[in-house]
């Protein structure tokens, strides 16, 4: 309403100066305080023209203003104005005369609005006058306008005490009114980098349009943020501030959806929506997974802009049979969420995630220097693979989930807030798999040499009955005591340290293994590796080695250990062996002693390593050169392959 005030009193005061002009020859100077002084009185926003006035006769009658603003009254908020390159009004000759004035074209070229954002709601003098209301002849002495075209606009929002600033640019526009008032507003536009491209039409009421019903229809593509267009149709009402919006009826893509929302603009905008999708899709910056045995992406430094809660407040309902975030999707949702002073407090009670059910809260503060966040989730029954593949681009972990979430952080960006998050998260995954990694197969790897990364490979896998894990977390630091690995043919339990920010991993881990193929469920308990494995160096790609320090802490069990496990490893009927097994008679008949003799040999080997080690340690190593020192007839005896323990040790366990 009070745009098209604006615009009247600046087309009227146009007009007037024109027909003068056309009769007694107005001086430009007289012609631009006459427009100013018109603009002033019938709107109360004071007119400035820096450029020069001019008035043309080819090819039609046009008033033309360069270098134009128009600020807000003194008791508005400060910093609110629109400037335009120029300002052109193309008049016919016929409704000058005819006292009924009408413009067959606005040209605004370069027009910039400025917007100054609010943080707090300002409360609003009422008056208990009523408006005055317009009368018939006023409204037909109004100039009709039949076009008006928009060139590079821009839309400024700005606040300078937080030094914020936002723009819609680049909006060319074009608007026609047909002698049934029908509203026909055509455009484009670009908005946060995205482009927008919008069609507008609608059925104007006679003059006064406050409290009238106004038939819209409104067709809107954003391919940065949805990924098909949608239409719609509502009726707006406008009362006073407030814009209301209701019987929402309209689809994007193949999904409907209906409801109501309205908007307060006095002093800070308040929005209200209430909407229910059939199915809603939002576009999302796509994210390739990283290639096998590739680093895995650091976390951006980039900063999340946020800033925009601040000047806006909301209270908003959502619902949808269907939600697709990207690639993730959900089944149904329902949320709500209030925005007031900075802070979104949203609510998710009833969201269906790939088979199971989540629930949850997300509250974001971002009325202070540094943004705060806190999520709290439960989630049950949910299948991981899908859920971790779309949200994370992580595809080796497939189950059940149930996982209980509660975790809070700061920070302006994704590094920040993984550096700085606490709290807690339980996590289990059920009757799934590890997929691209055969644990097993890389625990008795271990035997060998020390391993470099995951060993991964996509024909690979673990099946798992069970995987679980509690943490607890500081300043990104995420530590268990309790994780717990069991499947047919692998158990394994450990605890240590996660490192979120740096993506490292400080792991220390009690692997057992299944010798046979009939798995946990037969009589005799796995067979324990005997040395603690560490697992340590980026998450990507960590070293994976037995431990030594826990080989020091006991090394008899060690030795008794390896023993046994030599039996399992090496002997041809056990994993990764031939047909026959320590226990089994091979084809000869006769039994097969290879396994015992390999995993006696890996124990003895400790076990000399050990001693030499303990012995270098006890004794003071004499002088080459002096005399009285005995005889080194025999140094550390040699191993069958005639090369000394210690040797083969520091090769065995790559130290």
């Amino acid at each position: 309403m009070r745009a098209l005030k604006i615009l009247s009193g600046i087309i009227a005061a146009i007009v007037v100066v024109a027909v003068l002009l056309l009769i007694i020859g107005i001086p430009s100077g007289f012609l631009t305080s006459t427009i100013q002084d018109r603009v002033e009185r019938e709107t109360g926003y004071r007119l400035t023209v820096a450029g020069s006035t001019r008035v043309g006769l080819w090819p039609s009658l046009n008033v033309t203003m360069r270098d134009v603003t128009l600020t807000a009254p003194k008791d508005s908020d400060a910093g609110s104005r629109l400037s335009a390159g120029s300002i052109q009004a193309d008049i016919t000759f016929a409704s000058l005369w005819s006292g009924y004035p009408e413009i067959t074209e606005l040209v605004i070229n370069h027009p910039d609005i400025s917007v100054p954002l609010l943080r707090e709601r300002r409360a609003i003098a009422r008056t208990t006058s009523s408006p005055p209301k317009a009368s018939p002849d006023n409204a037909s002495s109004a100039p009709a306008i039949k076009r008006v075209t928009v060139n590079d606009g821009r839309v400024t929002f700005f606040n300078t005490h937080d030094g914020v600033e936002r723009r819609i640019e680049g909006i060319s526009a074009r608007a026609t009114i047909g002698a049934d008032r029908a509203l026909s507003l055509k455009g484009n536009a670009r908005a946060g980098g995205h482009p927008l491209t919008f069609d507008v039409k609608a059925s104007m009421p006679n003059p006064p349009l406050e409290r009238q019903n106004i038939p819209v229809e409104l067709s809107l593509d954003a391919p940065g943020v949805l990924r098909t267009p949608l239409s719609s149709k509502a009726e707006a009402r406008i009362n006073g501030t407030v814009v209301m919006i209701n019987s929402i009826a309209g689809s994007v893509g193949d999904g409907a959806f209906d409801g109501w929302a309205s908007v307060d603009f006095a002093t800070k905008p308040l929005v209200k929506l209430d909407l229910d999708f059939r199915r809603l899709d939002i576009a999302t910056t796509t994210s390739q997974a990283a290639p096998q045995g590739a680093a895995a992406a650091a976390w951006s430094n980039d900063p999340i802009d946020l800033a925009g809660l601040n000047y806006v407040d909301a209270q908003v309902r959502l619902s949808a049979a269907e939600l697709n975030i990207g690639s993730t999707h959900f089944a149904p949702v329902a949320l709500e969420a209030s925005l007031a002073s900075g802070q979104l407090k949203g609510t998710i009670s009833n969201l269906g995630a790939y088979g199971g059910q989540a629930e949850g809260s997300v509250d974001i503060d971002v009325s202070r220097d540094t943004p705060v966040y806190a999520v709290r989730s439960d989630l049950t029954g949910v299948r991981a693979l899908p859920l971790l593949s779309s949200a994370a681009s992580f595809d080796k972990l497939d189950g059940k989930l149930s996982a209980k979430i509660d975790v809070r952080s700061t920070g302006q960006s994704q590094q920040a807030i993984m550096s700085n998050l606490a709290g807690s998260v339980v996590a289990n995954f059920q009757d799934g798999a590890i997929r691209g990694l055969n644990v097993a197969q890389m625990i008795r790897s271990l035997a060998s040499s020390t391993l470099s990364g995951w060993q991964e490979s996509q024909e690979q896998t673990t099946d798992l009955t069970q995987l679980s894990a509690s943490f607890r977390i500081d300043k990104g630091q995420a530590v268990t005591a309790d994780l717990d690995l069991v499947g047919p043919l692998v158990k394994m339990t450990g605890g240590g340290t996660i490192d979120l920010g740096a993506q490292t991993l400080a792991l220390r881990v009690e692997p057992k293994l299944v010798m046979t193929t009939e798995g946990q469920g037969r009589s005799s308990d796995p067979v324990a590796f005997g040395i603690p494995v560490a697992i340590d160096g980026p998450w990507a790609a960590p070293r994976i080695y037995p431990d030594v320090a826990g080989i020091l802490d006991n090394p008899d069990a060690a030795y008794a250990k390896l023993k046994e496990l030599g039996n399992g490893l090496f002997a041809p009927g056990g994993p990764g062996g031939g047909p026959g097994s320590a226990g089994n008679p091979s084809s000869s008949g006769q039994p097969d002693t290879l396994g015992s003799q390999l995993g006696e040999t890996l124990g003895n080997l400790i076990q000399q390593g050990l001693s030499a080690s303990r012995n270098r340690n006890a004794l003071p190593s004499p002088s080459p050169n002096d005399p009285s020192a005995p005889a080194q007839n025999n140094p550390t005896p040699p191993d069958q392959s005639g090369r000394p323990a210690g040797d083969l040790h520091r090769q065995f366990f790559g130290r």
